[in-house]
């Protein structure tokens, strides 16, 4: 029995997101002994990683084949999580930050290059904001059953080192998943690897990239809303720890228990919400007419969520907080289908991974700067108030430059 491909395409989502350490990744390095700083420093070490390899990873999968990109990927997450598993000092976490690194940077892009490519075989085109935000959906779906698993294996087993190995099966499903992808979804492959092929993709996506003014400001706009997304949505978990040591009525259980009850009922809702709105994104770019007028519509939304964070953390409203944290998440996933739309709107088909590797790389550059910084920010201060503020001025620098556009451009229509 042939297996349609939206099928496909929604499984690799649902399985990828089978993250089971995920809801506990910060609570896991705190238990550790590491300082928020340190924890920035690893997540900025990983962003680089990525960074090192994202464009040259698209510009290979384009060339060379978009399903071998994807299975080497899911080897290095193995690799990662085991890594992780076994890692008893921060040397080996810094080895498991690279691999997992290494699988971001020869997945972003590649996939949603195939879905597209997919898309032009079948003459859907304009139905892109649509498939992708409903493969995207089962991917949150996937988040939301994976925190589940998780919060179950951590009450009942009471440590994180166990996430990780499980983590391991939901991948090595997805691989076999990858070998029923059609062939035709490769791109035109290459039959002889060529350096000097992978140079000349390579510099034309950035030429276009820099050169090419909607392009230029779609990377700067991925940059800060998914970068510091990226750097702050973490922080929701010694927030939901802190919130959980808190309630009264779970006094009688063990720290590792209360976390893991609090943390699995937070996410499994942040996620399940999270899945509606990406299922439902193309309705808000239909309403504004166009993604243009959606983006610059949720960058508003963005800014009021991130200023009434400040006051939130810096006074320790714990419900509030929660809520806003969940707000922004699910604002995530109502931007981020139109923003890959946007992207491909800019780019050329014989250069779809290539250009959404650029813009992976662009998210990773913000969040190598800002995952330190707001660890650093936070360890000085003493509370989680500096993610509001900087969220709130990132907000405001991209609203300030999409009023420049406007005022410098009269006839500028987003249509």
């Amino acid at each position: 029995m042939r297996i349609p491909m939206l099928f496909r395409f929604s499984l690799y989502g649902f399985l990828k997101n089978q993250r089971y350490y995920d809801p506990f990744l910060i609570l896991a390095f705190r238990e550790k002994g590491l300082s928020f700083f340190q924890i920035g420093i690893l997540y900025g070490f990983r962003e680089i990683c990525t960074n090192l390899f994202e464009i040259p990873s698209g510009a290979l999968a384009d060339l060379y084949g978009r399903r071998r990109a994807m299975i080497f990927s899911f080897c290095a997450y193995i690799a990662s999580f085991a890594t992780f598993a076994v890692s008893k000092s921060l040397p080996m976490l810094f080895g498991a930050m690279f691999f997992f690194g290494l699988g971001d940077a020869f997945r972003t892009g590649t996939h949603k290059a195939m879905i597209f490519d997919w898309l032009r075989l079948q003459d859907r085109l304009d139905e892109k904001t649509k498939v992708y935000g409903f493969t995207r959906s089962w991917s949150q779906m996937g988040s939301a059953v994976s925190v589940l698993i998780a919060g179950v294996l951590v009450f009942y087993r009471g440590n994180f080192t166990d996430i990780f190995w499980f983590s391991i099966i939901p991948y090595l499903l997805n691989i076999i998943n990858f070998l029923g992808y059609p062939p035709q979804l490769d791109g035109n492959r290459q039959s002889e690897f060529s350096l000097k092929a992978v140079a000349r993709l390579l510099g034309s996506a950035l030429k276009r990239s820099v050169q090419f003014p909607p392009l230029r400001r779609l990377v700067f706009e991925g940059m800060g809303f998914e970068g510091m997304y990226k750097a702050s949505k973490d922080y929701l978990q010694p927030i939901l720890k802190q919130t959980a040591l808190a309630l009264p009525f779970l006094v009688t259980w063990g720290e590792s228990k209360r976390s893991a009850l609090l943390v699995g009922s937070v996410y499994f809702v942040l996620y399940f919400l999270s899945s509606f709105a990406s299922r439902n994104s193309h309705r808000v770019s239909d309403w504004r007419g166009g993604d243009e007028g959606a983006a610059q519509f949720m960058w508003w939304i963005d800014l009021a969520l991130f200023a009434l964070l400040i006051p939130a953390l810096w006074f320790g409203w714990y419900p509030a907080i929660i809520a806003l944290f969940v707000g922004l998440a699910i604002l995530q996933n109502f931007w981020r289908p139109g923003l890959i739309s946007r992207f491909d709107a800019q780019s050329t088909p014989d250069m779809g991974a290539t250009v959404l590797s650029i813009e992976a790389q662009a998210k990773s550059l913000a969040t190598i700067l800002l995952a330190p910084l707001l660890g650093w920010l936070v360890d000085s201060v003493g509370n989680f108030s500096p993610v509001g503020i900087v969220g709130t001025c990132i907000a405001v620098v991209i609203l300030l430059a999409y009023h420049s556009e406007l005022e410098a451009d009269p006839s500028y229509s987003p249509e």
